[in-house]
């Protein structure tokens, strides 16, 4: 069984960010919402992760992130909510810097999250809903 998507769904994706590494797109919009996939610290040019630990990976995947969401139609100070996954809990107060570093003064909604792997054995893992209205 083969199923298309739904006239109402727009897919985006961008060069300027890692092609999807499984059976998914790098964002889907619906109505004034943009839904982004989880975004790990893959440098898009070679896709391969960052080196440099936790702090390059986050860094690399936010930019991942803002490339998906300006190739979706909307801009970083519009995200909404965001999941932010870790394979180190340990990892929070130097991601958190970072992440702050990167929104400025917005403060989207967050959850974090420790699990106990991540794609590609990444280190940080973002996701994110976005208004594009």
């Amino acid at each position: 069984m083969s199923t298309t998507t739904h006239a109402s769904l727009s897919l985006v994706s961008t060069p300027n960010a890692p092609a999807a590494v499984g059976p998914y797109t790098q964002a889907v919009r619906v109505g004034d919402l943009l839904f982004l996939s989880g975004s790990l610290g893959l440098d898009p040019a070679v896709g391969k992760l960052v080196e440099g630990g936790v702090e390059a990976q986050a860094k690399q995947a936010l930019k991942n992130l803002k490339a998906v969401v300006e190739a979706g139609g909307s801009e970083v100070g519009k995200v909404v909510k965001t999941t932010v996954f870790l394979a180190d809990m340990n990892d929070f107060k130097a991601v958190n810097a970072i992440y702050s570093e990167f929104f400025g003064s917005h403060k989207p909604a967050r959850s974090a999250v420790q699990v106990a792997r991540l794609p590609l054995d990444a280190l940080f893992e973002i996701e994110a809903i976005v208004s594009v209205a």
